[in-house]
């Protein structure tokens, strides 16, 4: 199991393997399984995460009444209007929107890392890919890219919003489909892991407050953020911009940040914009029905 960015990017240099293959190469001996299999699974799952967004901009609504509809209603303004963002980086923003209203509304999703940060990493994908000439198989490799990025971010930290708030949820998802994003880009692993850390440093401190208890207010619209981080992140690691901490070491401060964080803002919903004088109103009324 590799350990930490710092081992990813030697064994990337040593053996001159770009992430998704060092990812890859990892999940053959994790799982004593073949290539084929670690496809079929992740075809699965990608599946899943086009479909979500395909029911989310048609239009959902949550359980809870506190959310929904959202990602339709941006999607006919994207129709009419100019973006002030840019088409691709819109249709990343409205997509991921879409996937955490079908989770809201409890819809299938795949979770990129949670369930609650699921809409960042399919946002993205499902926006690129055209504009990228990404195939099928690259797609996958994007996902893979992704995730061994992830699994360092959570075995080193967390990426529990009970445990290192939201910036271990959102924060985590947008370093690490920033990574990806950089290698569909063509950029060098040590951009990735740049973009990882760049990605993360933006959003230290982020506090999970959700609003009654549950995953609408404020995350929905903070997977559209985590999108734009990522973008963000992705073109300053291209551009050749670098962290000035190093990506190991930003992960250990946001799980030092996350331990240091008062319960109130790790979910729990007694804090932050969960207790504001609106969401305990909504709080009362779901209460009530």
């Amino acid at each position: 199991m590799i350990k930490n960015f710092t081992e990813l990017i030697e064994i990337c240099r040593i053996e001159k393997l770009s992430i998704y293959q060092v990812a890859l190469n990892q999940e053959l001996r994790l799982f004593e399984s073949s290539e084929q299999a670690i496809y079929e699974k992740m075809e699965f799952q990608l599946k899943a995460m086009e479909n979500s967004v395909a029911r989310g901009l048609e239009g959902v609504q949550s359980h809870s009444g506190l959310t929904g509809g959202d990602a339709k209603r941006m999607a006919v303004y994207l129709q009419k209007e100019k973006s002030l963002m840019g088409k691709m980086l819109a249709e990343a923003v409205n997509n991921a929107i879409a996937v955490n209203e079908v989770n809201a509304a409890m819809g299938i999703i795949c979770a990129t890392p949670t369930a609650g940060s699921a809409g960042v990493l399919p946002g993205v994908l499902t926006a690129i890919r055209q504009e990228f000439n990404l195939d099928r198989k690259a797609q996958l490799n994007f996902m893979l890219t992704a995730g061994i990025c992830g699994l360092i971010i959570g075995n080193n930290a967390s990426i529990s919003g009970a445990e290192g708030a939201c910036q271990a949820e959102i924060g985590s998802a947008s370093a690490m489909t920033a990574a990806a994003l950089v290698e569909a880009a063509s950029g060098s692993p040590e951009m990735s892991v740049e973009a990882v850390a760049i990605a993360l440093k933006n959003l230290l401190g982020l506090s999970c407050d959700p609003v009654a208890g549950l995953v609408e207010i404020p995350c929905i619209k903070r997977n559209a953020i985590g999108v734009s981080n990522c973008f963000t992140a992705a073109e300053m690691a291209l551009a050749g911009i670098k962290s000035r901490i190093p990506c190991d070491e930003v992960v250990h401060a946001m799980c030092r940040i996350g331990e240091m964080m008062p319960e109130a803002l790790k979910e729990t919903a007694l804090g932050g914009l969960a207790d504001t004088p609106t969401a305990r109103n909504m709080r009362r009324k779901i209460q009530n029905k």
